[in-house]
């Protein structure tokens, strides 16, 4: 086949998590790719710091936020931006997105409206709730319908696609990507993560409780009510060791350091750089987490994990037992964590394999879209 011009779009940090295995296996083959990244900068400090540690840089930067947007604002910046600085200007064969943030929307829609396939990592998750999540799952079935090639990570991502009608010939079961970028920490990169903490006076032992939340369905009085729960875990178990990441929305932020800076076993920490944050899944007691990465990655590590939210699109988890919803509800959240915070670390490990993949799913997705171009499939 000719070389191929193929456009990574991302904006956010999960996103360049789980694109940055599929950009550098693509990179392997220079004689069929030409491989442009374009970083809309939707979170523009962490996913610059993420592409930094996975040696990659953008080729295009959008610069497309702004402070306090509406959702509408931050959809017409990031589209029309996508249109006069990259498709006007690049001759694209395929653009590869991922996930369900406002960026890939926009990268959907902006190739779509320019008959350029779009190939989705990370199809097929649902939650059917168009509220729970926020507005992540009508932006992922959206781009469900115009993808000319979705890579679903398991069998009931792809029933999902099925069920709506989306051609079977465009579905492949892929694993998640994010599992291979798990396997590109090296012992030297997680030894500087142990310095990180070292460094900072921190103590990492097996008494760790790793808390992020930032989801926009949970600002509000939802966060009120995590935060109380939290706070009374902080008071009960002194002598465990409780690290929240603050999420830069100052939604967020506020409310978190007014709530629990003033506890001497609390750090709050700024974004951290993906090896730091991984070093702390893999040594965490427990992990309360409003995010979607966490809940696919630290079943890698076996630690207990409390999804704070009343829906989740990733129910593999769930059902293998790896994962338990609490949402916002106070006594979900502190009487699930008592359970574990009650018994020694050992005794709380989980056995169950990581229901989203092995860490291959870069070199499968690469594969098929190589066998796409030779096949001199058509986008329609």
């Amino acid at each position: 086949m000719n070389k191929k011009n193929i456009l990574f779009v991302f904006g956010t940090r999960p996103e360049v998590i789980k694109l940055a295995p599929v950009i550098l296996e693509m990179k392997k083959y220079p004689n069929r790719y030409n491989v442009i990244i374009c970083n809309t900068e939707q979170q523009k400090e962490l996913s610059n710091q993420t592409l930094s540690y996975f040696n990659l840089k953008a080729d295009i930067y959008l610069d497309c936020m702004r402070e306090n947007q509406a959702l509408a604002d931050v959809q017409s910046r990031i589209l029309t931006s996508l249109e006069h600085e990259v498709f006007s200007k690049y001759n694209i064969d395929a653009t590869i997105v991922q996930g369900d943030t406002m960026t890939v929307l926009c990268g959907a829609l902006a190739s779509y409206y320019r008959k350029i396939p779009i190939f989705h990592v990370e199809a097929g998750l649902r939650s059917y709730d168009i509220f729970e999540p926020f507005p992540e799952e009508i932006m992922r079935q959206m781009t469900s319908r115009v993808a000319a090639l979705n890579f679903a990570p398991t069998i009931k991502n792809k029933q999902a696609l099925l069920n709506e009608g989306i051609k079977e010939n465009t579905i492949f079961v892929t694993g998640n990507t994010v599992i291979d970028a798990l396997f590109c920490l090296s012992e030297e990169t997680m030894g500087n993560a142990k310095e990180f903490y070292k460094n900072k006076n921190i103590e990492i032992d097996d008494k760790l409780v790793l808390i992020t939340v930032h989801r926009r369905e949970n600002h509000g009085e939802r966060i009120d009510r995590i935060l109380n729960a939290i706070e009374y875990l902080v008071q009960k178990y002194k002598d465990h060791t409780f690290i929240l990441p603050v999420h830069p929305n100052p939604n967020v932020r506020e409310k978190v350091c007014n709530k629990l800076k003033k506890y001497n076993n609390v750090y709050l920490l700024e974004p951290l750089d993906y090896p730091n944050l991984v070093y702390l899944m893999k040594n965490a007691k427990l992990i309360l987490t409003d995010s979607g990465g966490i809940q696919e990655e630290a079943p890698s590590f076996g630690c207990p994990t409390f999804v704070m939210r009343y829906e989740t699109e990733r129910q593999e988890g769930i059902d293998a037992g790896v994962s338990i919803l609490v949402g916002a509800d106070y006594d979900k959240i502190v009487n699930h964590s008592q359970e574990i915070l009650n018994i020694e670390k050992s005794k709380s490990r989980l056995k169950a394999q990581n229901p989203y993949g092995s860490g291959n799913s870069a070199k499968i997705i690469e594969d098929i879209i190589n066998k796409y171009f030779d096949n001199n499939s058509k986008f329609n």
